[in-house]
């Protein structure tokens, strides 16, 4: 056996809730030069006004990586991160802490399993949510990891408390919530790749006994859910990247940005930065789903070993 073993009660809500956020925090602070290597990729050749000729080119993910690291120093990799981990605390937190409660919610009474259309739903549910809560931290997040492409003279922030300043007073309370709408439709499409995804696996993989409840199994089903979430989430997340990082008045709205994408690029810029998408969501994935699971464990272990 590797890991805890799963106790005999359950987690409490809450425990879950602590735990995703927790969990998420250790899957960012692995992970996270590849998200603002996948950012980086998405908004390369985007048309700004004015033009820039001093662009920096990426290509790739080692590409994009080495390049970051000679032009703008190690750092530049975890630009953003005080506002990536924000984010997991209040977004995570919600959307996988509470995935289980809710999922109860729209299972029937008397049901002797979860259904798909209920896994659907919470999934659903809890990533429209924490969207609401957390936009403001996911747009200064994505403005820190592109900042490096943008000429020193025009960065427009010295640190993240200034950035929710200067968004707010630059652009209205409004422009902390820029892109909402395509976050929700793409949380919603991740969250059910991911959690619904994860949770079928598992199930399967336990159900037909091929493996036991612990850490093997949940990397399996982790991967699994880090694949499917990818191919189903990338468009929608370029459309978010871009639009979240555009200047005021750029796009009219996430239609006019994804229209602005297809005329560009064509279908291809839809799937810009799959390969950093892919490694970032499997890798986190693995890390957030075996971190989470250890974690609701070891805190259920130790409450039951006090009483």
């Amino acid at each position: 056996m590797v890991g805890l073993k799963p106790p005999e009660v359950p987690p409490t809500a809450a425990v879950k809730f602590v735990s995703a956020g927790m969990a998420a925090c250790i899957a960012d602070l692995c992970t996270f030069p590849l998200d603002t290597a996948k950012v980086r990729l998405q908004i390369q050749g985007e048309v700004r006004i004015p033009r820039s000729t001093s662009t920096v080119e990426y290509r790739g993910v080692l590409g994009t990586l080495s390049t970051m690291v000679r032009t703008e120093g190690p750092r530049s990799l975890y630009s953003g991160l005080v506002a990536g981990l924000q984010r997991q605390m209040s977004f995570a937190s919600i959307r996988i802490g509470l995935y289980d409660s809710v999922k109860q919610l729209y299972t029937p009474k008397g049901a002797e399993s979860t259904g798909l259309v209920a896994r659907v739903l919470a999934g659903c549910t809890t990533g429209a949510v924490a969207v609401a809560c957390a936009q403001p931290t996911d747009v200064v997040k994505v403005r820190f990891q592109a900042l490096g492409a943008l000429p020193d003279s025009a960065r427009r922030y010295s640190g993240t408390w200034d950035a929710y300043c200067t968004i707010a007073r630059e652009e209205g309370v409004r422009g902390l919530w820029r892109g909402t709408l395509p976050n929700i439709a793409r949380n919603a499409i991740v969250n059910c790749g991911e959690l619904v995804t994860y949770d079928l696996i598992k199930d399967m993989l336990l159900r037909a006994q091929l493996m036991t409840d612990n850490v093997p199994c949940h990397f399996v089903a982790a991967f699994g859910a880090g694949f499917c979430a990818t191919v189903v989430a990338s468009p929608v997340d370029v459309v978010k990247t871009r639009y979240m990082n555009s200047s005021p008045g750029q796009y009219r709205n996430a239609l006019s940005c994804l229209l602005a994408l297809l005329m560009q690029d064509g279908l291809a810029g839809f799937y810009k930065g799959f390969i950093p998408s892919f490694l970032r969501l499997s890798s986190w994935n693995v890390v957030m789903f075996i971190s989470y699971e250890q974690l609701q464990r070891a805190v259920t272990l130790t409450w039951a070993a006090q009483s």
